[in-house]
């Protein structure tokens, strides 16, 4: 329930990308004018929302394995083509996690904090109730700034591959 939806959105989020750069025409200044857009002066930037929806994927397997996950620290700062290169990494790597890897988490404790604060998880419900709605947030969220920009994308183009019966 986790792994799967990680992957589809991510490589709908490849997809946003890549309409983006055929829209703007391999343009790198106005592709990496991008990374900086934000859709409110109190809302992080484009590149911020494309890293937390990786980290809320890989991140949150990885501080389910071991029992604790905290926000993100901070990183360089990466360039629209970085962006894309990140993408591609995570969806590589999130095809090593295994089913079996995925099971063994259930009923484990984890534990979320910022600061000094803290909150306390099964694993199975950090995962389906923290980690997956903030990645569906920031995926979203970088889709409407796209959008805001122009880049003709659509719900399909947000749903990804759909994983359908037959």
């Amino acid at each position: 329930m986790t792994v799967g939806s990680y992957q589809q959105i991510l490589g709908a989020l490849d997809g946003f990308l890549s309409k983006t750069r055929d829209h703007f025409n391999d343009d790198k200044n106005c592709l990496d004018e991008l990374v900086s857009i934000r859709l409110h002066d109190d809302m992080l930037p484009f590149e911020f929302q494309v890293k937390t929806t990786i980290y809320e994927a890989l991140g949150a397997i990885r501080g389910a394995q071991k029992g604790s996950f905290s926000p993100p620290p901070p990183s360089p700062a990466t360039d629209f083509n970085g962006l894309c290169g990140l993408v591609k990494q995570a969806l590589e790597e999130l095809k090593t996690v295994t089913p079996e890897e995925i099971a063994a988490l259930e009923g484990r404790d984890v534990r979320f904090t910022v600061g000094d604060q803290g909150i306390d998880f099964l694993a199975e419900d950090f995962l389906l109730t923290f980690s997956l709605p903030n990645f569906y947030f920031h995926a979203a969220t970088t889709y409407d700034l796209l959008r805001m920009k122009g880049v003709p994308l659509g719900k399909r183009d947000f749903l990804g591959q759909m994983r359908t019966k037959g």
